[in-house]
C-alpha cells in the first residue's frame, strides 16, 4: 500500500481552521505523484514521451474534517486500468488516527497525446504500475 504523508499548512485551511474542500484534490495529486515515484516512474517522464493524463472526472466524499498541522496519510490505489484510461481511488486519514477515514475520492484520467487524442498507455507505464512499491 502506498501512503503519501503530508502535513496540513495554515494556507490550506479556511476561517474555521478546517482544510478547504478543494485542497483534497491537490492532496490526491500529490499522492499520485508519490505513487509513480515509489514505482520508479514519474509523470514528467510520461510527458516527455508525449503522454498526458488529464482528469476527466473527479469526486470527493468528506467524512470528517482535517485541521491545520494535522499529518495526513493519503492512500492512492489504481482501481481500474484500461487501454486509454486509469481510475485512481483515494483514502485520507489522520496519521494519529489511521482507522478514521476523513475523506475518500476518485479521479478518472484519460491517456492522450500532445494533440489531445486518446493514446494507449505505453507498455513501460503498465509494467511500472504492476510493480510493488
Amino acid at each position: 500500500m502506498v501512503e503519501a504523508r503530508l502535513r496540513v499548512i495554515y494556507g490550506d485551511t479556511d476561517q474555521m481552521g478546517v482544510v478547504y474542500h478543494a485542497n483534497y484534490f491537490r492532496y490526491f495529486e500529490f499522492s499520485r505523484m508519490e505513487y509513480f515515484r515509489l514505482r520508479g516512474g514519474s509523470y514528467r517522464d510520461m510527458e516527455r514521451e508525449g503522454y498526458m493524463l488529464p482528469i476527466v472526472e473527479a469526486s470527493c466524499q468528506y467524512k470528517s474534517p482535517a485541521h491545520y498541522d494535522d499529518v495526513l496519510l493519503i492512500r492512492p490505489t489504481v482501481s481500474e486500468l484500461r487501454r486509454v484510461s486509469i481510475l485512481f481511488t483515494y483514502e485520507v486519514v489522520r496519521e494519529s488516527e489511521p482507522t478514521t477515514v476523513l475523506c475518500t475520492g476518485r479521479t478518472l484520467h484519460a491517456c492522450v497525446g500532445r494533440d489531445g487524442k486518446p493514446k494507449r498507455f505505453p507498455d513501460a507505464f503498465v509494467r511500472m504500475l504492476e510493480q510493488s512499491p
